[in-house]
């Protein structure tokens, strides 16, 4: 047993081994650094390990100096479950004929005190996606018996055969649980072509890891799937805007009409929106309804990173900015779904930029979310977009502390939940 956290490699056929000689290393941005074990916390249960092809792991040799694994092994990364932060990137020199890896977050992981362990924070600890907290033979008789209810509904086949059966989305699960948070997916299109987004990808190189819905619902079968939610569920949440669609602005007729048509048969539990705040006349329509609460994605408080990862249509970071004032102003409770990326969300301009918009719009909550996406490629977008020389990076953490004593009032989390009555 090594007194500092080892490298781990995994050879041709996918078996892990640590590198005790090579003290195991980080990344943040483009920096390789050695992990601090006060940073380390056992892998989580439900956590996978990838193999990073092309890629040969970095660690640091007695001396302090970087040096890359041999030629056999390749590098290997975490993908962390929900609810964590990854705090360091996993090291690795890549080759020449590397592929473009998918879109997953690759947190560092190495060897130590006898086990796995991730540089990762915890940062929700709701239980809502556990995979203990899912009987799958319960949740398939449930979407029988919803589909025998509702048999021409196609909402509720698209969450149960697709969402659910090929997916494993929670909260997919947790609308035939009747429990929580249930999605309402609505919109096929979109008006950004995001870097990392999950459900389309020009390159035939990045598969995404689900498509787009394939139809645009109608109100009935809206109401069908939601009123029964909102009327039975514990901590009752419906949500537009899932990994299974885009970007639900763009069906704001229908959701208007649907929110409208659901608060004339029930007033329990709340409305969310998980939106790129695009179109915030949209978004003043949706409060007047009856929107309850709103959670807007960035990737950076500034505006040339966020165009250059969004590549909008018909759009800016302005228009975000206003939808936040419109939300604030009508009540609504927000939230920013902030992709999170070690060496660009904690540098010290972003910070500052990040919290020059905390202080002009005040969200109520920062939903701390990892960045999926290949590091490599991120970083080239971060390149172009800020090209000026970048400074040290404070950390994850210290940001959040940084974050914490300027806005004690926004509470951090990681998932939605309703918001307080």
């Amino acid at each position: 047993m090594t007194a500092f956290p080892a490298t781990v490699v995994a050879d041709s056929k996918g078996r892990i081994t640590d590198r005790p000689e090579l003290t195991a290393a980080g990344r943040s941005g483009r920096a390789i650094y050695p992990i601090d074990p006060a940073q380390l916390i056992p892998l989580p249960e439900t956590s996978r390990l990838y193999l990073l092809p092309g890629r040969r792991a970095l660690g640091l040799n007695a001396k302090g100096i970087i040096k890359s694994a041999d030629h056999d092994h390749v590098a290997v990364a975490a993908f962390l479950p929900p609810g964590y932060v990854a705090l360091s990137l996993a090291a690795f020199e890549t080759g020449k004929t590397a592929p473009r890896l998918p879109l997953f977050c690759y947190c560092a992981v190495c060897w130590h005190r006898g086990k796995f362990h991730v540089p990762a924070f915890r940062v929700d600890h709701d239980p809502k996606h556990d995979i203990s907290r899912f009987d799958m033979k319960k949740v398939y008789r449930a979407i029988r018996g919803w589909i025998r209810k509702f048999p021409e509904n196609r909402l509720v086949a698209h969450h149960g055969l697709v969402c659910v059966k090929e997916y494993g989305c929670p909260n997919a699960a947790n609308l035939f649980l009747q429990r929580w948070e249930a999605p309402v997916a609505v919109s096929g299109g979109c008006n950004a072509s995001c870097q990392g987004c999950i459900s389309k990808q020009d390159s035939t190189s990045i598969p995404a890891p689900q498509a787009r819905i394939g139809f645009v619902p109608t109100v009935e079968e809206i109401v069908e799937i939601a009123v029964p939610h909102l009327k039975k569920a514990p901590r009752a949440m419906i949500s537009f805007g899932q990994g299974c669609e885009d970007e639900p602005l763009l069906k704001g007729d229908l959701i208007e009409a649907a929110i409208r048509a659901i608060r004339k048969r029930t007033n329990r539990g709340a409305i969310h929106l998980n939106t790129n705040g695009s179109m915030p006349d949209i978004v003043e329509r949706l409060a007047a309804a009856g929107l309850d609460s709103i959670r807007i994605s960035l990737n950076s408080a500034r505006p040339t990173l966020y165009a250059a990862y969004y590549r909008c249509r018909g759009y800016s970071l302005d228009d975000v900015l206003k939808s936040f004032h419109i939300a604030r102003k009508a009540g609504v409770w927000i939230s920013i779904n902030y992709l999170t990326f070690p060496g660009v969300t904690d540098d010290p301009t972003e910070c500052r930029a990040f919290s020059r918009l905390l202080k002009k719009n005040t969200p109520h909550m920062i939903q701390w979310r990892n960045l999926n996406i290949d590091p490599d490629w991120y970083m080239d977008t971060v390149d172009r977009a800020c090209p000026s020389k970048r400074q040290r990076p404070l950390g994850i953490t210290t940001l959040m502390k940084h974050i914490h004593r300027q806005f004690p009032k926004i509470s951090f989390g990681y998932f939605n939940f309703p918001p307080p009555v």
